[in-house]
């Protein structure tokens, strides 16, 4: 019989030249949170949909948010994708508004029934540490909440934020698979800066 999903091997594994290998952690929320414990986002924020007319100020927003991170998946997509994507009745994709200004991104995905995937979110580097972060996630629940899903989920990885899992955990959300994605180094192919990420290693 085939392995269907074959198990990394215990151990050292190597890695195709130019590639990255990034641990990915899964967690999920499998009912709506106490209501009363929800937060507004603070004076002067506010949550503007975005749509397919928006596809550069997206892509604009979503370096912003996620270079640091090596976020890069959306950065080489064709035009006509991201418009799909940012168009489709089952994706609903916020930027996150301070004074006129793009402040942080969240993206949701409900093509799956009864599920709810947070795809992208994150506040841009200048709002790391004024306390947005724990109000956007809530208005991402009071959204997803509001809708007929038995399952809210998303994943982060260890080249995200340090306090990025420990964040979600907060929020109620637990831990329940772990997986390990390889993929070309963004900053070899040209998609991310070479300067990017220095918390990740390269090799050139």
């Amino acid at each position: 019989m085939t392995e269907q999903n074959p198990v990394l091997p215990a151990g050292y594994s190597p890695l195709p030249p130019g590639h990255l290998a990034n641990l990915v952690t899964f967690l999920e929320m499998k009912a709506r949170p106490d209501p009363a414990s929800k937060r507004a986002l603070p004076e002067g924020y506010s949550l503007n949909r975005m749509t397919a007319a928006d596809r550069e100020g997206y892509r604009a927003l979503f370096r912003r948010v996620g270079e640091d991170w090596l976020w890069f998946s959306r950065l080489g997509m064709a035009d006509d994708a991201l418009e799909a994507i940012l168009s489709d009745p089952g994706v609903e994709a916020y930027a996150l508004r301070h004074d006129g200004r793009d402040a942080g991104i969240l993206e949701m995905d409900f093509r799956e029934s009864g599920a709810c995937e947070v795809v992208y979110f994150g506040v841009a580097p200048d709002q790391i540490g004024k306390g947005v972060a724990r109000p956007l996630m809530d208005q991402a629940m009071n959204l997803a909440w509001s809708k007929p899903i038995s399952r809210f989920w998303l994943h982060t990885c260890h080249f995200d934020h340090p306090k990025a899992l420990g964040f979600y955990k907060s929020c109620g959300l637990k831990i329940y698979k772990f997986e390990v994605e390889v993929h070309p180094d963004p900053r070899l192919t040209g998609k991310a800066a070479r300067h990017l990420a220095p918390h990740v290693p390269m090799i050139d």
